[in-house]
């Protein structure tokens, strides 16, 4: 089975940014070559519409076969309130806690992200994973694309 890949908005813009593009790239291509599934949420969509074109277009690039399509579901709304309300991270970023809330109710292999403030973070990764765990969700992988990527292939 196919290993199911949550990318946040972070990640596709990454392909654009000179610091993380060689790594977003990558997990790209790996989407694009059928080795993994992008699992891409409503809330990704809605993001990248604000993005510039040359972004937008390398969401774009993959075939529906290697996409699968989430959605903030009211269980996921509910989850990202749980994090706010146990402190993980503050209301003004209820959009991040959204992107781990739709993950972790769609049982994703990993969530990836190149936002290291708010998820890739240990601290917060370990607080999101208590309140999973508290409500009956599984641990969520959270990690940046280079973690995930077939770094050998480069």
């Amino acid at each position: 089975m196919k290993q199911r890949i949550y990318i946040d908005t972070s990640v596709i813009g990454g392909c654009e940014d000179e610091e993380f593009s060689k790594w977003s790239i990558q997990l790209f291509k790996e989407f694009r070559q059928g080795l993994r599934i992008a699992v891409v949420s409503d809330l990704t969509r809605k993001e990248i519409e604000k993005a510039p074109q040359k972004v937008k277009k390398v969401l774009l690039s993959l075939e529906d076969v290697n996409v699968e399509n989430v959605f903030l579901t009211k269980e996921a709304e509910t989850l990202a309130q749980n994090y706010i309300d146990e402190a993980v991270v503050s209301a003004k970023h209820i959009v991040d806690a959204q992107h781990i809330a739709i993950a972790s109710v769609e049982r994703v292999d990993v969530l990836v992200s190149w936002n290291f403030q708010q998820i890739v973070n240990l601290e917060r990764i370990r607080a999101f994973n208590s309140v999973n765990l508290k409500l009956g969700y599984p641990f969520l992988e959270i990690r940046s694309p280079r973690e995930v990527i077939r770094e050998k292939e480069i």
